[in-house]
């Protein structure tokens, strides 16, 4: 029988430390590649990833169960990267068709219309802000619900559903503007 994180955290805080190292193999796939698309560079990335199982191996008997541990772990990789930031880390945000993200190039049989498209929205995506584009990650690549967005970067709900909706007109009406621009 697979052990659900709540038990594994709650052996955890009972000093079990291969309960950990459980939660360490089942999230840290998903953990990196959040790092990775704040940070843009796998160096950068691998650091934070391990910062952040780190700190919360070092802050699991603070962990009180009001988010689930995944959404937890985002909110340290978060911060780790805020903090980065500031100290001078490197903050180039990936690229969605960069060979690290795992998203593969058009192949040549694709139409000309798709692929303007695709670079169109690419294009779009690189003109946001760093807020709006830790959003459009969070929601649109890491599938995160709003209540868990608004937990990871510390904001009202109401403030992520304003944004996004904000976002996705800005989105519509651009990539509109853009493709009939390519299309003439």
């Amino acid at each position: 029988m697979v052990a659900s994180d709540i038990d594994l955290i709650q052996r955890c805080q009972g000093g079990e430390s291969a309960a950990f190292n459980e939660l360490v193999l089942r999230h840290q796939d998903r953990i990196y590649n959040t790092a990775l698309r704040f940070a843009g560079n796998a160096e950068d990335a691998a650091d934070i990833a391990q910062q952040a199982f780190l700190n919360a191996f070092r802050s699991i008997r603070k962990f009180k169960g009001g988010a689930s541990f995944t959404t937890w772990m985002h909110r340290i990789v978060f911060n780790l990267f805020v903090s980065s930031r500031r100290k001078g880390g490197k903050t180039k945000i990936l690229s969605l068709d960069d060979e690290e993200s795992g998203v593969v190039e058009p192949s040549s049989e694709e139409s000309d219309a798709t692929e303007n498209r695709r670079r169109a929205v690419q294009e779009i995506l690189d003109e946001l802000d760093e807020e709006d584009r830790k959003i459009v990650i969070l929601k649109d690549i890491e599938g995160y619900k709003y209540r868990e967005i608004a937990d990871i970067l510390g904001i009202p709900d109401g403030t992520v559903h304003g944004r996004i909706h904000r976002i996705r007109m800005t989105l519509r009406e651009k990539l509109r503007s853009k493709i009939g621009s390519r299309e003439k």
